[in-house]
């Protein structure tokens, strides 16, 4: 059966998922640099960016397994990029460059619709101004019977997680402190109940926490 899963979702020490200030030039903010230096230093993560060598181990099958039997993606506009309200035009495609890593159907939830668009590699990006439930059906129909991803940013896995639509998260703490930021685990209140820590293991860098609904 198709599930909805997070995969390497990385946050601080304190729990924060992005910092301050996002911009052009800075994806995640400022005070969190090196969140995923974890990945970037694998073999996945240097492939990502058409490059040789990496590390193996825990890290990169970890990293690695996040594209495992995933057939479409879930995320919210400011993981999509900097812009905000209504689109200025249809400049923007994304953090990626002119090919993406996703491969497949790719859905952004906004509240201003834009017309979908192809990129080089098979990525599409369509734009859902209808709410996350919507969006979640056009990701399984396209999905075609194969797991849907949400990429985040933290608070668009916190609406999935606080309905009990997600099945497994797959959650990196890496040691850093941020002090300011967007949480992941704020205001979920007992929609957390739903779920347990069935794994906790440390590599030499991070630790990778597996999270399902009971």
């Amino acid at each position: 059966m198709a599930r909805l899963r997070v995969h390497n979702f990385t946050v601080t020490l304190d729990g924060y998922a992005t910092g301050t200030n996002q911009r052009a030039d800075a994806p995640f903010g400022d005070g969190v640099d090196g969140l995923h230096a974890w990945m970037f230093a694998t073999r996945f993560g240097h492939e990502m960016r058409g490059l040789d060598g990496g590390s193996e181990g825990f890290d990169q099958e970890r990293a690695r397994a996040g594209d495992d039997n995933v057939g479409a993606t879930i995320m919210g506009r400011n993981m999509f990029g900097p812009v905000r309200g209504p689109w200025p035009d249809h400049s923007w495609t994304g953090w990626w460059g002119d090919t993406p890593p996703y491969r497949h159907d790719v859905f952004v939830l906004t509240h201003h619709p834009r017309p979908s668009f192809a990129m080089d590699g098979g990525t599409t990006f369509h734009f859902v101004p209808d709410g996350p439930e919507t969006a979640l059906r056009l990701a399984f129909e396209a999905a075609d019977g194969k797991d849907v991803r949400v990429g985040g940013g933290p608070g668009t896995v916190r609406q999935y997680l606080r309905a009990g639509l997600i099945d497994e998260l797959n959650l990196v703490i890496t040691p850093l402190l941020a002090g300011a930021g967007e949480r992941l685990f704020d205001d979920l209140g007992a929609g957390l109940g739903a779920y347990e820590c069935v794994e906790l293991v440390t590599s030499e860098t991070v630790t990778h926490a597996r999270i399902v609904r009971r």
